[in-house]
């Protein structure tokens, strides 16, 4: 059987990024979102979830390029002057590694955030990480060991079909050991993702191509939908407006009938995937 989860990431970033999600949800073929707990629009977004029971939501972790959850007097390791995470990736990915004062404030940070989303009330249908920055191995065992304490069931490993490029190939083999990691606690992990390659491209056109591409067991679409290509926040580049009409688009849904293919949130296919 072909599985298959569509997520919008993003969820609670902006107003935009959530009236994309309730009616790429309720018009579309959107079955799961992940919810960014200290965004601005954290609280519209969870107040549409909770108006939508059949979305799955999960959490979103966030650990750069934005705003903490933690006051950054509590993190001052992960933060800059401007009190947001750092952006610098590739430094910060060092120093997560070799510094454990910097590792004691991260798992600070993560747990935080898997409480905030607790107390929202929604069903904890998956997780994943802004910028996968969770592929990072020592990032990798804290996310997996506090999914677990939440009884979170889903996790996604983006390891993309085809063959990776630019720092997709440097993160895949990352990738590939947390997808093997958390099934070995476990957890549900997609045998594949698409939305890698076409991150903020995922429109009409890209997604009925994953669609025609995907091959037996569980496979996770996402994308980055908004009513807006301008809210603030909005991906550099990225065509938030077209990745919502993909996600709306009426070609898209015969192509999952026409292929027999079960569509659902991660909550419904627990324990699929290799």
């Amino acid at each position: 059987m072909i599985r298959l989860v569509v997520t919008a990431d993003d969820f609670g970033q902006a107003v935009a990024v959530n009236e994309a999600v309730e009616r790429a949800h309720q018009e579309g073929i959107l079955t799961a979102a992940s919810l960014m707990v200290a965004a601005p629009a954290a609280a519209d977004a969870v107040a549409r979830a909770r108006a939508m029971p059949s979305l799955g939501v999960g959490l979103h972790l966030v650990m750069v390029e934005a705003r903490p959850l933690l006051a950054p007097d509590r993190i001052p390791d992960l933060v800059g002057a401007d009190g947001l995470f750092r952006t610098d990736m590739a430094r910060f990915g060092l120093d997560i590694a070799v510094r454990g004062t910097v590792r004691r404030q991260l798992r600070d940070e993560i747990a935080a955030q898997f409480a905030a989303f607790a107390d929202t009330g929604l069903p904890f249908d998956h997780v994943n990480a802004h910028k996968h920055f969770h592929v990072h191995p020592v990032i990798a065992g804290m996310v997996i060991e506090r999914a677990v304490h939440h009884g979170v069931r889903a996790i996604r490993a983006p390891v993309e079909r085809g063959r990776p490029r630019g720092v997709d190939w440097f993160a895949a083999p990352f990738a590939r050991s947390l997808r093997t990691r958390a099934r070995r606690r476990g957890m549900t992990v997609p045998d594949q993702v698409y939305g890698l390659a076409a991150s903020g491209r995922m429109d009409a056109a890209a997604l009925r191509a994953a669609i025609a591409d995907l091959p037996l067991g569980l496979s996770e679409v996402y994308s980055h939908p908004a009513t807006s290509d301008d809210f603030a926040g909005h991906g550099p580049a990225y065509r938030h407006r077209d990745e919502l009409a993909g996600l709306l688009d009426p070609a898209a849904r015969t192509a999952l009938v026409k292929r027999g293919i079960r569509l659902g949130r991660f909550a419904d296919f627990a324990g699929a995937g290799r």
